[in-house]
Parts: C-alpha cells; structure tokens; sequence
C-alpha cells in the first residue's frame, strides 16, 4: 500500500465533517477513486495561482451526514500537469477542461482534451486567469467554422440555431444532425458570454462582493449569495444565529416558488396550452410582489449578507394557503388536458443511469430518479417538517413537470413552517469582526440544483479566490442525451424542461 492510499483509508475511516488532505499529483486518482467509491460526488475543482507553484483542490462531497473532503495538490508553474480523473469521473473531465483553458493546466490522459470555455478566436497560450497572463492578446480570426463531429449518413443534414435567439434568450449555439424530424445527435456550444466573474472577485472585500455574487445569474440570486455567504462565514469562523437561517430559508423557498412555477407555466404554453401559462404568469407576478414586499427587490436582493440577514416583512399564513390554491388549479387545469400530458409523457427521456453517469443535478437529477438534494444532503438550517426531495423515476418531460409541482408545494410547507417561527426580521452575528485567512466552502440547493462556492480569504477580509459551480455546468451535457429520437418541433419544449441558466454556465 502507498502512502497515498494509507492516507486515503485513514480518511475514510475517520469520516469527518470537514477534511483536507495534501497529496502528491501521483497520489491524485488513487484518493479520487476511494472517496468516489465511497459514495462522494466531486462537488467543485478549483485551481489557484499565487505566483508560486499553482495548486488544485478538489472538493468531495456526500451527506446526509454533511462531510466534505478536499484533495490539494501543488504542480509546477513552468510544467502545470495533473493526472485525469476524467476516465473516473464525467465532472472531473468537465473541470479539467476549464482548468486547461483558464490556467493552462494540462490532465495528462484526458480523453478530449479540446477546449471548452475559450472559443477558437481566443489565444490558445493565453490563460486569462493566471497572474502572469499579461494583457488579452489580439482576436484570432474566427471566420473557420467550428470544428463539430459531424454525422454523416443517408438522409441525414444539419440545422444551426443560434447563438442569437429571439425574444430575451441569452446566447447559446445548438447543431441539430436530423433524419426526417428525428434527432440524431444535438451538440450544444455555450460560454459566448463568458464574463471573468471569478476573476472579478479578486481582491473585494466580503461585503462588496455580494453585489457581484448576487448577479452570478439573475434568477437565482438568493442561491448564488447564500452560497457565497455560507463559504466566507465557515471562512472566517462566524457562527450566525439560528434566526439568520430561518430569515435565508424564507428567501431560498420564495426563490424556488417563483421560478417553478413560471417554469409549470412555460412548460404549458410550448405545448400551445397558452391559458395555462396566463394562469402561471399572473401567479407568478403575485410573487415577484410579495418578494419586493419582503427584501425591496422583485429578484429577492438584498435580504443576506456575511453574518446577518434583514427582511422588511414575512409571508402572511393565508397569503401562501392563497397561492397553494391558485398554483393546484393551474396544476389541475395542465394535468385535465389530454394533449399537454400526452406531449409530455415519455418525450426527452434522461435515464438513471445516464443522468449519474454525467452527474446532472437538481429537477433534471430528480425527475430521473436520482436522490441529490442539498437540503437533505448539506442542509444549513433543520426545518421541523419531514422532508423528503420531490423525485420520479421516469425521466421524461412529464416527469420533470411533476418535480417542479411538488416542489413548489413542499417549499409552501417549508414557507408555512419558517414563518410560523418567532424572532426579529434582522438578525447580525454579534462579532461582525470576525476574520482571519482561510477558505470555506457553502453548498445550497438552488431551484435549478445544488450550488457550490468556495473562497479563500486572507487576514485582512480580502478575497483571494472564489470558485462558484452553478448546477448548469454540471447539467447541460445531459440535454443532448434526453434529445435524441425526439423530434426537431420538441426542442423547445424539452429545453424548457431543463431550463438551464446560460450566465450560470458562461461565468
């Protein structure tokens, strides 16, 4: 047995809530596959560059119990090389790849090691996220077509949509391989919007930062900045009142509601069901009301911060027996009418098997029968109501409706619980001093899926380093899988279903 491997056991047998452990780079896959075998997800892999060797840490993950388990390794600056995990783990390619293009990192045996953030008119040497990047190099010429792996056969052509969408979408490129209207393959090629957010963090202080973390993508604003909380507050050692959970679980459930219940009424009208969707948006407006009542912000700004939360006001008990009402008429009304349930069931169907192969998260993971759910898993606040994720084993379009559905009714159970609980609308940790250099991790159940921050600060409050992993990175290699033997009119449709945030993907 290697040292690694003795270190690795000794990991696993002692099963603590926070670890870290130092490896060599050739200890890397042996202690990457026992924590894997063991049942942790690979949660997060984020390079550093201090201007000395450049480091890597790999954040694992499982619960309930909440454990989490991070791998550091170091390389050298002038040979930057790690050994792939890619061949153990689908996420861990995806993160490599990133790290190849942002830190010039190379994962020896990767199995498609091609680029994934940077686009071709990028420099290929050029790794903007490396202290000595320098300045951005001039545009190579990006007139050659994107090299895609073409499908060729009898009958088959290709259609292009996109990157520029019509109405309020935000810039993706779809390359559909048709036979007839079957689908063949679908390639989906994102980060046209690629915007530097983790370097922005650089060098903010904690409080400032929140604006920054807010935004990371517009409809999950409560998910992004309480990850992003919970990461500096286990970085600086702040231990926050149980009411400033209460306050953030309040928002979480609001910001959850909201967007599901738009998504029940979208999902409605892309099956041409328009008085559904009438129905959802008109709900859906009551809710954005009752978010600016409670934070001043329609999108739930505002409301958190390190160490403290402040709302303005609570959900009123019969407001949300109002709205619980209102959303199972709407739910009804979808689930009466034949053609909705029948274009919905069995389209687009994302297997068990392959749903954990890839590692998707969220409804997509749920809805396919998987059990992921950081409210159970990594819960930041235990709520006195027995909760059990909202799940289906069929992985169709139907059986994504039906996540979102019972979402929404468990977050109303939630909602009912929370402000049921007694205690002032703002609450502060009562030594806001608190700091000192380190690193923390916050992970949340977002609506789309699980979100996963990770900052480093030094003693003087000031970010060092901030890795966000939104559930869309993590999920959009799933789509094209669910697409194929679907038909060309369904995209729309199962895309939908996915609902994925482009901003998330292209930070």
């Amino acid at each position: 047995m290697t040292a690694g491997e003795s270190r690795t056991e000794h990991l696993l047998i002692e099963r603590p809530r926070r670890a870290v452990l130092k490896l060599a780079a050739d200890e890397l896959v042996d202690a990457a596959a026992a924590l894997l075998t063991a049942g942790y997800r690979l949660a997060l892999v984020a390079a550093h560059d201090s201007n000395g060797p450049l480091r890597i840490v790999y954040l694992f993950s499982t619960g309930p119990p909440d454990q989490r388990v991070e791998l550091h390794v170091e390389v050298r600056r002038d040979q930057p090389q790690i050994p792939s995990l890619a061949h153990l783990s689908f996420p861990a390619g995806r993160f490599e790849r990133e790290m190849r293009d942002l830190f010039g990192i190379e994962p020896v045996g990767h199995p498609q090691p091609r680029p994934l953030v940077l686009h071709q008119h990028w420099a290929s040497d050029w790794h903007p996220m490396r202290s000595d990047a320098g300045p951005q190099p001039a545009m190579i010429d990006d007139a050659k077509p994107y090299p895609f792996v073409n499908v060729e056969g009898p009958g088959v052509y290709e259609i292009p949509v996109g990157p520029v969408h019509a109405g309020l979408i935000e810039p993706g490129h779809f390359r559909f391989w048709v036979v007839g209207e079957t689908i063949v393959k679908m390639k989906a090629r994102l980060w046209f919007v690629h915007k530097g957010i983790e370097r922005l963090f650089e060098g903010r202080d904690m409080e400032s930062a929140m604006a920054l973390a807010e935004r990371i993508s517009g409809d999950s604003a409560v998910s992004h900045s309480l990850a992003y909380c919970l990461a500096v507050e286990e970085a600086c050692g702040m231990e926050v009142p149980p009411r400033v959970s209460e306050l953030r679980a309040v928002l979480l459930e609001l910001e959850r509601m909201y967007n599901h219940v738009a998504d029940v009424g979208a999902l409605c009208n892309d099956v041409g069901f328009g008085l559904a969707n009438a129905h959802a948006l008109t709900l859906r407006e009551q809710l954005l009301r009752l978010n600016e009542a409670v934070t001043g912000h329609r999108l739930l700004r505002g409301g958190i911060a390190p160490g403290r939360a402040a709302l303005r006001s609570l959900p009123r008990t019969d407001e949300l027996r109002e709205i619980g009402d209102r959303f199972h008429s709407i739910v009804e009304l979808a689930r009466s009418n034949s053609i909705v349930m029948d274009r919905f069931t069995g389209t687009a169907v994302l297997t068990a098997t392959h749903a954990e192969e890839i590692g998707v998260l969220g409804v997509v993971a749920r809805a396919s029968g998987l059990v992921i759910d950081a409210r159970m898993s990594h819960p930041f606040i235990d709520p006195s109501i027995d909760f059990q994720p909202a799940r289906c084993e069929t992985g169709d379009v139907l059986a994504r409706f039906l996540v979102r559905c019972d979402e929404v009714d468990a977050s109303l159970g939630f909602l009912a619980d929370y402000v049921s609980r007694d205690g002032p609308l703002a609450v502060s940790v009562s030594d806001r001093n608190a700091e000192g250099a380190g690193h923390g991790t916050g992970i949340v159940e977002g609506w789309r899926g699980t979100v996963v921050h990770r900052v480093e600060i030094d003693g003087n409050g000031t970010l060092q380093r901030v890795k966000i992993v939104d559930p869309s990175f993590l999920t959009w290699p799933a789509l094209p899988v669910a697409l194929a033997d679907t038909i060309v009119p369904d995209f729309p449709l199962v895309n939908k279903s996915f609902n994925l945030s482009y901003a998330g993907n292209d930070l």
